[in-house]
């Protein structure tokens, strides 16, 4: 019953095949952790889809960016952008489906029994656990209305606003909880969300900082695993686990066993993508 948890596979199928391979899952005990992003960019989008939903309770996935990009183009509200590799699963007989799935995915999972949070980007710092889980569920209870999940779609895309604040309304409110969980990477020491930097080093300054790096006491000792940021890489600290390694850019896809016990080493495992 081991759990394996993996980084952004983004239609890089081959790669994860491997890696399922590598470390002999058991698709009848062993449980997948997905940090979303499944699809866009690489090769394989539909069939890995196929495979991860095949998965059913064997597999745990949260809801990217792309993925959410996926979902407003199987509901007419975005139309294709010039580098993605989607045509497939648009026109495929199990696209309807795919978005029922998609709907039906977390912003946040939470494993109590490995102290472990589950999302694509991270976590909001001036949210506790608790309040993270507060906010996931009320985006994610509009998703699994399809009617509402469309009209919420028509809204989310804006980088306003930039902060969170009670005072805020509900669409507000949502589309921050979205764009904090599958588009953070940087915050000002105040709060804001910075959009405007994917990259990495040498990219912090005194009004931008790495979200991970606001001490952040209401995560109540679990272990925030994600992915998201390519130009990051692999980080393994004792409360962050990023795993994204950038497979779509050529690079590699990350896997990680996480043992039941946080005391015990998480084991890493990586497939190379030689064919870009």
């Amino acid at each position: 019953m081991a759990h394996y948890a993996v980084g952004d596979i983004q239609g890089c199928y081959d790669q994860l095949a491997r890696l399922l391979d590598k470390v002999n899952f058991d698709t009848n005990k062993d449980t997948l952790l997905c940090v979303g992003d499944l699809v866009n960019r690489g090769p394989k989008s539909l069939k890995t889809l196929r495979l991860i939903i095949s998965l059913k309770n064997q597999c745990v996935s949260v809801l990217g960016n792309h993925d959410i990009h996926l979902l407003s183009m199987l509901y007419g509200v975005r139309e294709p952008r010039q580098h993605d590799s989607l045509d497939k699963i648009l026109v495929a007989d199990d696209a309807q489906e795919i978005a029922n799935w998609l709907r039906a995915q977390p912003l946040l999972h939470i494993d109590s029994e490995r102290r472990l949070a589950l999302c694509h980007a991270g976590i909001y710092p001036w949210w506790s656990l608790r309040k993270a889980k507060k906010r996931a569920a009320d985006v994610e209870s509009v998703f699994q209305n399809e009617e509402k999940c469309v009209a919420l779609l028509k809204k989310i895309y804006s980088n306003e606003p930039s902060k969170w604040s009670k005072g805020l309304s509900k669409t507000e409110q949502r589309r921050f909880t979205i764009n904090a969980f599958t588009r953070m990477r940087f915050c000002s020491p105040n709060g804001h969300l910075d959009h405007t930097e994917s990259g990495y080093l040498g990219k912090s300054t005194s009004k931008r900082v790495p979200w991970f790096s606001i001490p952040n006491a209401g995560l109540d000792g679990h272990k925030v695993v994600f992915g998201h940021w390519s130009a990051l890489g692999l980080l393994n600290s004792n409360q962050f686990l990023c795993l994204d390694t950038g497979c779509v850019w050529g690079r590699e896809m990350t896997m990680a066993k996480i043992p039941k016990n946080r005391k015990k080493p998480i084991t890493l495992y990586t497939q190379s993508n030689s064919k870009r």
